[in-house]
């Protein structure tokens, strides 16, 4: 008779990686206690405030619209300006509105220097609210595979 050899398996090692699906339903549970009870925590004292014409809601802050093309001629609005006729048009819409803004619109192959130069007359002026307008580029679409 022969007998066969005691040979035990080895035990299956022990996990060294963190389990994460219980970490993420704790976070889902507590997102979504947090989406619950934050309307609650913003306001909890009820007011009954008292009305007056005094206290309308502001308009919209205003702009202007300043291009500047590919010879670096500026228009404020449709109207072709020079640089001293463009610093007084700015100069008086500063004084009406100081909350003006700035949004301006150059060609791609206008130079650096004249955008600066245009960005120092209107903060000359007093108008320091200045925004760059841009095109998002058109997506072609991918060639066909033959």
């Amino acid at each position: 008779m022969s007998f066969g050899r005691l040979e035990r398996t080895p035990a299956s090692q022990p996990m060294s990686d963190i389990n994460m699906t219980p970490l993420v339903d704790v976070m889902l549970v507590l997102v979504v206690i947090f989406i619950l009870t934050a309307p609650l925590l913003a306001s909890s004292i009820k007011l009954d405030l008292p009305k007056t014409e005094a206290a309308k809601p502001g308009d919209a802050p205003k702009f202007i619209t300043l291009v500047v093309d590919k010879s670096g001629q500026t228009f404020l609005g449709d109207k072709a300006l020079a640089l001293d006729e463009l610093a007084t048009k700015l100069l008086q819409t500063a004084k009406a509105n100081p909350d003006t803004e700035v949004q301006l619109r150059a060609d791609a192959a206008v130079p650096y220097g004249r955008i600066v130069e245009i960005m120092g007359t209107a903060q000359k002026a007093g108008l320091n609210r200045i925004g760059f307008v841009a095109d998002t580029p058109l997506r072609t679409p991918a060639p066909a595979k033959p």
